[in-house]
């Protein structure tokens, strides 16, 4: 089966996960998704990723993080740049997602970052999700 949007794909499995309060997911693997799993961990949003060899395939298995109360700590990831509509945005117009308590991932020229990141080293890109 081909997947037009994988990113959207890998949200959407974690999303479900989250939901449905299980303690890891398997998503496919690719370059792009292990570098936005990096970013997740180093916000806080997941506790742990490892790349497991699938078959002949590698997949990522996503350690999700729940707060005291068993609440995902992702309350919501919104894909914001699709195959039939990219969104890009320069550095200044770089929105803060509610008011900085959440994330936004940008795809830019030195690999993703944050929004906060890409604002400090003034680079623009495009805007791949909110998560907060």
């Amino acid at each position: 089966m081909t997947i037009t949007d994988p990113i959207a794909d890998m949200l959407t499995r974690i999303r479900n996960a989250a939901m449905a309060s299980h303690a890891d997911v398997v998503i496919p693997s690719s370059k792009l998704k292990i570098e936005l799993a990096k970013v997740l961990k180093s916000e806080g949003y997941i506790a742990d990723y490892e790349i497991v060899k699938e078959g002949k395939f590698n997949v990522i298995k996503v350690t999700l993080k729940y707060d005291s109360h068993n609440k995902p700590v992702i309350t919501k990831m919104e894909r914001i740049s699709k195959p039939g509509l990219r969104s890009y945005s320069k550095a200044k117009n770089l929105q803060k997602v509610l008011g900085g308590l959440g994330i936004a991932i940008v795809s830019t020229s030195k690999g993703l970052m944050t929004d906060r990141k890409a604002r400090k080293e003034n680079i623009g890109g495009e805007v791949l999700c909110y998560i907060y």
